[in-house]
Formats: C-alpha cells, sequence, structure tokens
C-alpha cells in the first residue's frame, strides 16, 4: 500500500506564492516520474508539472516562468513552488507519482487526496 499526502494549500492574494508538498510513504521500491495536477470547478483534471527521477522536468504552459516543481529522493517527496499567482490558479491540487513496490515490478500511478489552492482579493 501507498499513501500520497499534499501539504501546503491555502488562500492567497493575487501576486502571491504558496508552496505545495507531497510525501509518498508505505510500500517504495521505486519512484519514477513525480509531478502535480489540478482540477478547477467544472473543468477537466489538468497537468501542471512532471518531474522525472533523474530531475528532468516539464511543465504547463500556463505556469513556465511562475511555478517550480523540485523533489527530494532521499524524502519521496515532490514540492511545486508557485510564485506570482492568479485568480485562474485556483483549483484542487493533486500529487501523482509513478511508483514499483518491488524488483522488477511496473511502476503504477498512485493520487494524494487533493489540497485547494484559492487565489483571491
Amino acid at each position: 500500500q501507498v499513501q500520497l499526502v499534499e501539504s501546503g494549500g491555502g488562500l492567497v492574494q493575487p501576486g502571491g506564492s504558496l508552496r505545495l508538498s507531497c510525501a509518498a510513504s508505505g510500500s517504495i521500491f521505486s519512484i519514477n516520474a513525480m509531478g502535480w495536477y489540478r482540477q478547477a470547478p467544472g473543468k477537466q483534471r489538468e497537468l501542471v508539472a512532471t518531474i522525472t527521477s533523474g530531475g528532468s522536468t516539464n511543465y504547463a504552459d500556463s505556469v513556465k516562468g511562475r511555478f517550480t516543481i523540485s523533489r527530494d529522493n532521499a524524502k519521496n517527496t515532490v514540492y511545486l513552488q508557485m510564485n506570482s499567482l492568479k485568480p485562474e490558479d485556483t483549483a484542487v491540487y493533486y500529487c501523482n507519482a509513478g511508483v514499483s513496490t518491488g524488483w522488477a515490478t511496473k511502476p503504477i500511478g498512485y493520487w494524494g487526496q487533493g489540497t485547494q489552492v484559492t487565489v483571491s482579493s
């Protein structure tokens, strides 16, 4: 069993910053890519940013230059630093990780429970 627990969401004014964290725990042999997704009311879940185990990153065009994804492999944790936040960034943010639970087992995608980010004055 693998659990992903997010933290760091909240209410922030436009132009402000937040840092999200997501810690993976449980029967973890290795973690491949980790990422952040978000879902606004009435919209589909969309990719925000991903990072491979080697540190290669990918960002949605809407957050490039404002958000930074990073990870601490020793802590099985991924972070999302969000700067210059806009009202349109308001959403529930979900963490995702591709986790292998044993040698030569294929990674399975796990999701966190989500954390609310609200950008409003």
